[in-house]
């Protein structure tokens, strides 16, 4: 992992553009982008211990130009599996969502199959990746778990970065690796503990209403901070899941994988019956104001700027009534041209890009003058304690011979003067 971390161009873009949602419920604070076409029902994105919402940017960014709808949250401060799944169910009620399809990575997919396992009625399908079924085997693993709400901060998040995999690696498996790693030091005390508290927190997934059929299973063949034990144990519980395969990866193929992540993710949403409206993305306005339109907004902006407003129009209940999954069908290229060509972004010139490059290569530069100037008035500092702290000693120890070095140093400078 490197030591200094500088945010990728289309994550910067990102952020500027998609307005980040915060809203209180209960006790709990809830942090989510909501991107895309209100009607169409979303997908839900659940990351792990050490995700956010915002290691989901690039399936945000890619499918809402396809005119699906992407919700992305954090994990909340929740302490049990059962706490969890009331505080989730009383999020979706807030922004209005009833029927939603989960897309969940390593703890992010336990949790979605625990609350598919208790809430079947609302969810329609499981995209599951890198993920488990039991916490047993890391409740083991963990014997300091009790104490885990009285540890500090730098003990938890040096913990959770031991479980990832450090060099050497590809060079977007090592991006995506950095990238989370400056998640991880955004959470707090609290958040990091309440995840770990979930990881082992004894629980394991039931028999599920939602057939295999509706499952896919994407997995990494590299390696991932999931034994594969658990990860051949989940292909078992689900043997009719279809399988989606990554030659490569690493723990975050979102992020280092996210053309293929993406392309899996649609056809899963094609096959469960999502239909797509294209015809409503708008491209990502310049006002920053979001992207989530409804039919009946006619051009109008989203409202979901404003946290206590998240709600958008309710799913039809007949799109959202499929009782097995659609066939397969294929779309011809013309329809992503289209998509491409409808998207309005302020960066569509050769000029504007460069300017873009410009200005980020300056902003390095910067960021490395500052660094070595700073290393340098810590070495002289260093220097300057070190210095004083000899004197202090020797003064102590042998105060005659300071008492003659100081007589030298005067007799010195009077003879300078002279």
């Amino acid at each position: 992992m490197k030591g200094v971390f500088s945010a990728p161009g289309d994550y910067v873009y990102f952020k500027s553009q998609v307005p980040l949602h915060k809203i209180p419920i209960g006790t709990k604070q809830w942090r989510y982008y909501d991107f895309g076409p209100k009607v169409v029902p979303p997908l839900i994105c659940l990351p792990g211990i050490a995700g956010t919402a915002d290691v989901y940017y690039k399936q945000i960014m890619a499918l809402s130009l396809k005119g699906y709808r992407v919700i992305s949250v954090d994990i909340p401060r929740v302490w049990n599996h059962h706490e969890w799944i009331q505080a989730f169910e009383k999020f979706l009620d807030v922004i209005d969502v009833h029927h939603i399809h989960l897309y969940g990575t390593s703890l992010g997919g336990f949790l979605a199959q625990l609350f598919a396992q208790h809430r079947p009625r609302r969810v329609r399908s499981l995209i599951l990746s890198n993920t488990f079924l039991e916490t047993r085997s890391f409740a083991a693993a963990m014997p300091w778990a009790p104490v885990v709400s009285w540890t500090p901060s730098f003990l938890l998040k040096r913990y959770v970065l031991t479980g990832i995999r450090d060099g050497p690696h590809e060079p977007f498996i090592a991006d995506s690796v950095d990238f989370v790693v400056s998640q991880v030091e955004t959470l707090s005390r609290d958040e990091l503990a309440s995840r770990l508290t979930l990881n082992v927190d004894a629980a394991s997934v039931g028999s599920l209403l939602l057939s295999d059929s509706f499952i896919t299973i994407m997995d990494t063949n590299d390696y991932c901070a999931i034994p594969q034990q658990l990860k051949d144990q989940l292909s078992e519980r689900y043997p009719e899941a279809r399988r989606a395969q990554l030659k490569t990866g690493g723990d975050f193929p979102f992020l280092s994988r996210s053309d293929e992540v993406n392309l899996h993710l649609q056809l899963h949403l094609r096959r469960v019956g999502v239909e797509a409206r294209p015809d409503l993305v708008r491209g990502i306005p310049n006002d920053g104001t979001g992207g989530s339109y409804s039919e009946s907004e006619d051009g109008k902006g989203d409202r979901d700027d404003q946290p206590k407003d998240g709600r958008g129009n309710s799913e039809s209940p007949s799109r959202e009534s499929e009782s097995s999954p659609a066939p397969e069908s294929s779309e011809s290229h013309g329809l992503d041209e289209q998509l491409l060509n409808n998207a309005k972004y302020p960066f569509n010139g050769q000029q504007e890009r460069l300017r873009l490059c410009e200005l980020l290569s300056k902003q390095q530069i910067i960021a490395s003058e500052l660094h070595s100037r700073f290393t340098v008035e810590m070495f002289l500092q260093c220097l300057l304690f070190i210095r004083v702290g000899s004197l202090y000693i020797i003064s102590k120890l042998f105060p005659e011979t300071l008492e003659n070095w100081c007589k030298v140093d005067i007799c010195m400078a009077a003879h300078v003067v002279v």
